[in-house]
């Protein structure tokens, strides 16, 4: 059983090259064309090859389309991203000015006084105003220009 199924596949696979055979045109004394696998004698007949179909290609319609579609698609994803960078940037500035400005009144005011967390205020000490000073130096040479 083995033996025939593979020699009937081997039949098969060589069958097909001899299935598709060439294929002739030629025009006859009245003018009409014809068609077929062998030519008439005595008639010089075209051999034509056939050509397989490829699997057609996308429209150039259908690729605008898409085309535009992604490029509105990008469009919209670089537009997301530069308003996120801008309020990144927006906030950034923001920090700056704050670590500036509380760098500036640690800087010019040797008295400064913070409020606890039971709302009383205490007067911080030489140390601890050093302290925050390096801290606010710190911020400001990492995250301003």
């Amino acid at each position: 059983m083995r033996r025939l199924i593979l020699s009937s596949s081997l039949l098969l696979a060589l069958a097909a090259p001899a299935m598709a055979g060439s294929i002739y045109k030629w025009v006859d004394a009245q003018g009409t064309t014809h068609f077929g696998a062998q030519p008439p004698q005595g008639v010089s007949a075209e051999r034509i090859n056939p050509i397989v179909p490829q699997p057609s290609s996308p429209s150039e319609a259908r690729t605008a389309e898409l085309k535009e579609r992604n490029s509105d698609k990008q469009s919209q994803i670089e537009a997301d991203v530069k308003a996120k960078v801008a309020a990144d940037q927006e906030q950034v500035e923001k920090y700056c000015l704050q670590m500036r400005t509380n760098l500036a009144q640690l800087l010019h005011n040797p008295r400064i006084s913070v409020e606890e967390e039971n709302g009383e205020l205490r007067r911080i000490p030489e140390e601890e105003r050093q302290a925050k000073i390096a801290e606010a130096q710190k911020g400001i040479s990492e995250h301003c220009d």
